[in-house]
């Protein structure tokens, strides 16, 4: 019913059961590349907790996917941990635009990584199925020297159920680097979303209850998993993201109070540790977050690292992930932050980069104004003059996606047009492009 390159509005009305808690609900398209891995692709997220059985919510945004697919299931989910039930209706789906013609690719401007190599690697996420795509494969070899895989490394992809171990992906995008020459940033071993679920469920499908034996067994799984995937790519991936978003500075002991922690403490993260440098001695072990330039949650993460290391746990550094805006955080804030953390002997990446062109959750433009973009293009100006003068400390930055066509923040925190990249929606450079390697030429 749907055609390749074609563009889609999508939308339709969902209410929780009465009695039911509040909760993000989202309508969600599950596709399958014809030979490849099922995505899952959001396509229209609701605000968060925004949905009640108060009333009726509409949720909107626009869909479109290239390449061949085997199956796509268009259905509405709910996100949350604790699952609820909820009614639809009136799905629309409304066809916008045909198929695009394939951009090209500028062949006579500067290599992103070439300019930057003096200073740090620079990468990009990208999903395994980008690669049949000739021409985002072109810009990604010419201006990136890293590679992350997106969501293909993830525990719940590939690592679904106990034992069956989806190496399709992952193993796509590592023989690509490898006859690429490009590094690899594994990502990520360990998440409290877009977990292998399985992990803390009993053999009948129930969650585990806190005890010493269940955290055992959990403890058990997890080891296995580590052990198994960083295994398999010990040769080809150079940095891990061993554990993701484990901050929480609203917690007293500055903890993510998620199913990993309320079932062992924080012995999870001691264990995904020590498992990864046992398995791969020579790789650098991240603990990855975002929001690391808020000053507390930034204090909490200083900390946890600092007394892991004290007490032997090998993290190597930290993921600084980056996610910002075009007003915040400040240039300064970002130089702080970085010289606050070499403090602790330790490497720190950039890993998620992007920049988003809104400073709130209620903002969208359906064509974004040019100063927008020429005030990106002076921000990440900006940013890499702190992180070229910090390179020191900071041994890789990555941008979260390739180009403007390919986002996730399109769909979150709401749907709408964002275009947080150095690249345009046709693979063209852009302002933000400009303030990254020749600033002299922006507006």
């Amino acid at each position: 019913m749907l055609e390749a390159g074609c563009t889609y509005e999508i939308g339709g009305y969902v209410r929780l059961a009465e009695g039911e808690p509040a909760s993000r609900v989202v309508i969600t398209m599950q596709r399958t590349p014809v030979g490849g891995e099922t995505k899952y692709d959001w396509i229209a997220p609701s605000a968060e907790k925004g949905v009640t059985d108060a009333g009726w919510v509409h949720l909107q945004g626009q869909y479109s996917y290239s390449g061949e697919v085997s199956e796509l299931l268009l259905y509405v989910e709910s996100p949350d941990a604790a699952l609820v039930d909820f009614y639809i209706d009136d799905i629309t789906i409304t066809r916008l635009s045909g198929p695009q013609s394939e951009p090209t690719v500028q062949t006579d401007i500067p290599s992103v990584y070439e300019t930057l190599s003096p200073y740090f690697v620079v990468g990009a996420a990208i999903e395994p199925d980008l690669l049949d795509e000739e021409q985002h494969t072109i810009l990604l070899t010419r201006h990136f020297n890293s590679i992350t895989p997106e969501n293909a490394m993830k525990p719940g992809s590939i690592q679904p159920s106990e034992g069956e171990f989806r190496w399709e992906g992952a193993d796509r995008l590592v023989q690509y680097a490898r006859e690429n020459g490009k590094a690899v940033h594994g990502h990520t071993l360990v998440w409290h979303q877009q977990a292998a679920e399985w992990m803390f469920k009993d053999s009948e499908g129930n969650l585990l209850e806190a005890t010493p034996e269940n955290k055992e067994l959990v403890l058990q799984r997890l080891e296995a998993h580590i052990r198994a995937v960083v295994g398999r790519y010990k040769d080809d991936v150079q940095v891990w993201d061993v554990v993701n978003e484990v901050i929480d500075p609203g917690n007293s002991d500055c903890l993510r109070r998620s199913i990993w922690y309320d079932l062992t403490g924080m012995d999870y993260i001691v264990t995904a540790f020590r498992v990864a440098d046992e398995v791969a001695p020579d790789a650098v072990l991240l603990i990855n977050d975002y929001g690391t330039t808020e000053p507390r949650k930034r204090a909490c993460l200083y900390n946890l690292v600092r007394d892991l290391r004290a007490q032997g746990v090998p993290v190597d550094g930290v993921g600084h992930q980056m996610h910002i805006n075009i007003a915040s955080p400040s240039a300064e804030v970002i130089e702080e932050t970085i010289l606050m953390f070499a403090d602790l002997g330790i490497e720190q990446h950039i890993t998620e980069l992007d920049m988003s062109i809104y400073a709130n959750d209620t903002e969208s433009y359906t064509v974004v104004p040019e100063n927008i973009l020429i005030r990106q293009g002076k921000r990440y100006k900006a940013i890499f003059e702190v992180f070229k003068r910090q390179a020191d400390h900071i041994q890789s930055v990555t941008f979260w996606g390739l180009a403007d066509d390919h986002t996730w923040l399109k769909t979150f925190p709401v749907a709408r047009l964002d275009l947080p990249l150095l690249f345009d929606e046709q693979l063209q450079a852009k302002p933000a492009y400009w303030g990254v390697v020749d600033p002299t030429k922006l507006p």
